[in-house]
């Protein structure tokens, strides 16, 4: 079964922003991965994000409640991407198969634009991303046990 756990987007102040959600909520990070930790950082797109970006966090996550994580990411400028109202969230979508993963995508995204499509990923997870034909953000992921 699918669980759902929304997703946020900062504008460079996430670990500012998750210091405060963990001092509300309590609990540890189960993950915080900086830009410079990425395995595919090592690359042409990692030589041109400045120490700063390099510095920012790609993946956090806190868990908020027994069924409930609260995830987030810095965007960055230098990978093309802007914070606007309206897309400093999007809807996070755990499931149990690859098979669930597929589906829920094939299905959500249909008449919608596809992000990233479905592939597997260097955390071991099997990860898309789209915005559906109503402009909603979903990410869709299951992890590899």
């Amino acid at each position: 079964m699918a669980t759902i756990n929304p997703y946020l987007n900062f504008n460079g102040n996430t670990e500012e922003a998750f210091l405060f959600y963990k001092s509300v909520f309590g609990g540890e990070f189960v993950s915080l991965q900086r830009y410079k930790e990425v395995p595919e950082m090592e690359t042409e797109a990692k030589t041109n994000l400045t120490e700063d970006d390099r510095e920012k966090i790609m993946h956090v996550s806190l868990p908020i409640g027994p069924n409930a994580i609260l995830m987030g990411t810095d965007v960055l400028e230098a990978y093309g991407q802007t914070l606007t109202e309206g897309n400093n969230f999007s809807v996070a979508i755990g499931t149990d198969s690859e098979a669930e993963a597929d589906k829920l995508f094939n299905g959500l995204s249909e008449g919608g634009t596809i992000t990233m499509p479905l592939q597997k990923t260097f955390w071991g997870g099997y990860f898309g991303m789209f915005n559906d034909k109503f402009g909603i953000q979903w990410m869709v992921n299951y992890d590899h046990k």
